[in-house]
């Protein structure tokens, strides 16, 4: 896995903006500066964005008023770290997770911190034989909260090298238990946990890559724990000879009956498949039960084209699409991947694609290295076409939200809002620089848009 080079790129997340926020005073013993204002939101409770693309099919959308006329709100004040993980929407809440190792929970309203928990010591990036975040790796994925039980789930690099789980409480940051999910066998050190938390089936499950740059001995992962912690780690490791990482930022996909699906990366095989550049589908107990890989997967190895720099997004109707660096799409039928060459359709889409992608019904949104592409699923669900397809640019992972589909320019740190049925571009906002293969979210009324060390919120006043 050799992810894309270039400039750092945007992370937008959109949340219900609420002004009942609760008096607790933030855990760190250092006030944080007074953030900036300049809309002051109306007042909800409405944030329920608890997982990376607010759901286990990972589909990017959510209901609510137009955001067409959002306005900048306010901007945080400084964090301690780069945010990578894409920000969750809690009632009152966002959430956001630094490569300091530390969580937030900043008021929705203001953008105060509530709270915040330093969770360790991270890993001094020096000190990997490769990768690209600097200066140091701590929480990199998206973590995952349960709502019902009031707690959040947070996977954490530390300090010499290893990666552990913690369970916070939702309303104080307190940690609740934490304990070690590298599985046996596993080298913490070429090892990254980039991909977003899945909660599903009573258990948490994350999933590991490698670095960038490929380097040392690594293998994709996914592992498991029970939601309370307790019993032993499952763990299923992608069969190759080496690299075959998990490592799109959104993560494994989960289906009704609790399958996940999981996208890998290149191998380093040309001759013997060994399941780089698949789609896996695995039991909630960690089994492989099904695979898929196009029939050029030894180009995509040797080429470095993998096929994993998206995760699988699950459609309704039991299908799924994928789509990776090479820039074809995929369409497969979930309950019969299909094994090598097996897909239902498929077909070029743009020059390449990284982190996730949105879904609407039958509507799919791409993004691209090359802009933003709308592809539309066939009533029989065995075809697809493009619908539209935006100007060029370098687009981050999209959502639909308030009438829009959303998205980051990458290269010009822009926040923008396209008409989801022309294409056409409605909303432009220029925001601060942005981290690498960051993603929207969303609640009623707001967009909170987490630039690099900083979160800043678009929201519409006087509603909500």
């Amino acid at each position: 896995m050799r992810p894309r080079r270039g400039s750092l790129v945007g992370m937008v997340v959109l949340v219900a903006c609420t002004a009942t926020s609760t008096t607790n005073p933030p855990t760190s013993s250092t006030a944080s500066p007074t953030p900036t204002a300049s809309v002051r939101p109306a007042v909800s409770t409405g944030g329920r964005w608890t997982t990376y693309h607010g759901d286990r099919a990972r589909s990017g959308v959510a209901a609510g008023p137009s955001l067409a006329d959002v306005r900048h709100a306010w901007t945080s004040a400084q964090l301690d770290g780069t945010i990578y993980a894409e920000p969750l929407a809690i009632g009152a809440r966002v959430i956001t997770a630094t490569e300091n190792d530390t969580v937030y929970a900043l008021d929705a309203a203001t953008g105060a911190v509530v709270w915040s928990r330093h969770l360790g010591t991270p890993v001094d990036s020096a000190t990997l034989p490769c990768g690209n975040i600097v200066p140091t790796s701590g929480i990199t994925a998206t973590p995952v909260a349960d709502p019902v039980a009031g707690v959040l789930y947070v996977a954490a690099f530390l300090s010499p090298a290893r990666h552990e789980l913690f369970a916070l409480r939702e309303a104080s940051g307190a940690v609740l238990w934490h304990r070690p999910i590298d599985p046996p066998g596993m080298d913490p050190r070429t090892q990254q946990l980039r991909s977003a938390l899945a909660l599903a089936n009573g258990s948490v499950y994350v999933a590991y890559g490698g670095l960038f740059g490929d380097c040392g001995s690594y293998h994709g992962w996914v592992a498991g724990v029970a939601a309370d912690g307790s019993g032993r780690l499952v763990d299923y490791r992608v069969p190759t000879i080496n690299a075959g990482g998990i490592w799109a930022p959104s993560g494994p996909t989960v289906d009704g009956d609790g399958h996940l699906f999981v996208a890998t990366g290149n191998s380093f095989s040309a001759d013997t498949f060994d399941h780089g550049d698949s789609v896996i589908e695995l039991s909630p107990q960690l089994k492989e039960l099904a695979f898929f890989a196009p029939a050029d997967w030894a180009a995509l190895n040797t080429g470095d084209v993998d096929l994993g720099s998206v995760g699988p997004a699950l459609l309704p109707g039991g299908r799924i699409f994928q789509i990776g660096k090479g820039g074809d799409g995929y369409l497969l039928d979930a309950n019969d991947l299909g094994g090598i060459g097996g897909e239902l359709a498929s077909r070029p889409v743009c020059g390449g694609s990284f982190g996730g992608t949105a879904h609407d019904g039958r509507s799919i949104y791409v993004p691209c290295t090359d802009g933003l592409v709308a592809l539309r699923v066939a009533g029989d669900g065995r075809g697809f076409h493009q619908v539209w397809r935006s100007s060029a640019f370098d687009a981050g992972p999209p959502i639909v939200a308030g009438g829009l589909v959303w998205t980051v320019d990458l290269s010009s740190s822009a926040l923008l809002g396209f008409d989801p049925a022309s294409g056409h571009e409605v909303v432009r906002k220029p925001i601060d620089e942005v981290s690498h293969l960051a993603s929207p979210s969303s609640a009623p009324g707001c967009l909170f848009v987490p630039t690099y060390r900083t979160i800043t919120a678009f929201c519409l006043p006087g509603r909500l």
